[in-house]
């Protein structure tokens, strides 16, 4: 086992750490921090429940190596709250009824975290196609593109107030 010391920005919170080399970010988050919003779905990058903002951009934690991401900023579902309550985008996704069993929640909130950071009035269409690596098996999805939406008109207000 070969082992390396690299700083982590998790959460706006730096981590030393000796990581062995093949240490993915989910293990890490998961099985180290215990920051078990984060879940674990299929380990090969195709279902999106890992997903955490690595410097703005959604992505899989599941396949990425920690060795690989010193000096990156992540961001996982914890660090998106707010003075210790839940931010916009998650609030709105409680409001539109758009949480069933919840395994797939925090990589969904994520990747519309990412939508919206670059994109303030999604279409549906557009909301689909940032979703479109998150898999639900409860909601058929509906709700969660009202959330969005909801989100996206929660966030304009907020910015124009």
């Amino acid at each position: 086992m070969s082992n390396n010391t690299i700083d982590l920005n998790i959460n706006s919170r730096v981590y030393s750490i000796q990581a062995d080399t093949k240490w993915t970010l989910l293990y890490y988050l998961r099985d180290v921090l215990e920051l078990t919003g984060t879940k674990y779905g299929c380990g090969t990058n195709d279902c999106g429940a890992c997903r955490v903002l690595i410097d703005g951009v959604a992505k899989n934690s599941c396949v990425l190596l920690v060795r690989n991401l010193e000096g990156k900023k992540i961001i996982t579902i914890e660090g998106l709250q707010e003075n210790g309550q839940l931010n916009i985008i998650q609030q709105s996704f409680v409001d539109a009824g758009a949480i069933q069993c919840g395994f797939c929640t925090p990589g969904m909130i994520i990747s519309s975290t990412a939508l919206l950071n670059n994109n303030s009035s999604p279409s549906e269409s557009e909301i689909k196609t940032a979703l479109k690596d998150n898999l639900c098996r409860c909601t058929g999805y509906v709700k969660i593109i009202d959330a969005v939406q909801l989100a996206a008109s929660r966030l304009k207000e907020a910015s124009n107030g």
